[in-house]
């Protein structure tokens, strides 16, 4: 073979294989690769919130922590404090500036997180219209609309880097955007099993009445 057609042959096989090896770099692809063997995780987040007339509130900050299939641990450290737990049977939310508990039964809806999909992929498909979002910002973009009855939010978008998840942003029914970052991700972590359960501190007020219920989604599938 001439010199020139063999460089132009291989010329044409590195751009066919770059072009299907920046086909195969989605969004989704990064979340799967992110997930795979994922069971449980923790992270740092940052969160702010802009309401429907574009005003930006105050930055908050705090940690999380996942476990499949569907226990959350949110905990809110300042500007103020706010501990949210999902125990897969119950959801408890305590405020201690307010000395207050509330408490429902977590049903399936809410477990309709677009979060609790990092440790579930099979969630993904079956609980949500997913699509691609396009790139900005440095991060690739996957669009998830629930397909929920009674959705928590109109949608949620997930930008991953070329390794983790970076940013969450999601839209709710009153036209608020939230919009969330993380770091500091640990894979698979030894989580203490006190980390997804919640007892009301004496002298705090528990609202709500979180009885056993056919809606109550459970731990375990």
């Amino acid at each position: 073979m001439p010199r020139f057609r063999q460089a132009l042959t291989t010329t044409l096989f590195v751009l066919m294989a770059s072009t299907q090896v920046y086909a195969a770099d989605t969004a989704r692809t990064r979340m799967e690769a992110f997930s795979k063997n994922l069971h449980a995780v923790t992270a740092n987040f940052s969160q702010s919130v802009i309401d429907a007339n574009g005003h930006r509130g105050d930055e908050s900050r705090g940690n999380l922590a996942l476990e499949a299939p569907r226990q959350f641990r949110w905990e809110t450290i300042a500007p103020y404090q706010q501990t949210i737990v999902a125990d897969g049977a119950r959801v408890w939310i305590y405020e201690p500036d307010l000395q207050q508990v509330s408490v429902r039964n977590q049903s399936s809806e809410e477990a309709h997180s677009p979060l609790t999909v990092l440790t579930d992929l099979a969630q993904l498909d079956r609980d949500f219209t997913a699509s691609e979002a396009g790139g900005h910002d440095g991060l690739l973009w996957l669009k998830l609309t629930s397909k929920a009855k009674e959705p928590e939010f109109d949608y949620a978008q997930l930008g991953f880097d070329a390794n983790t998840l970076q940013r969450m942003e999601f839209k709710d029914q009153l036209g608020n955007t939230t919009r969330i970052r993380f770091d500091g991700w640990k894979r698979n972590p030894a989580l203490p099993a006190a980390t997804f359960k919640f007892v009301p501190p004496k002298g705090v007020d528990v609202v709500g009445d979180a009885k056993p219920s056919a809606n109550v989604y459970p731990v375990k599938e």
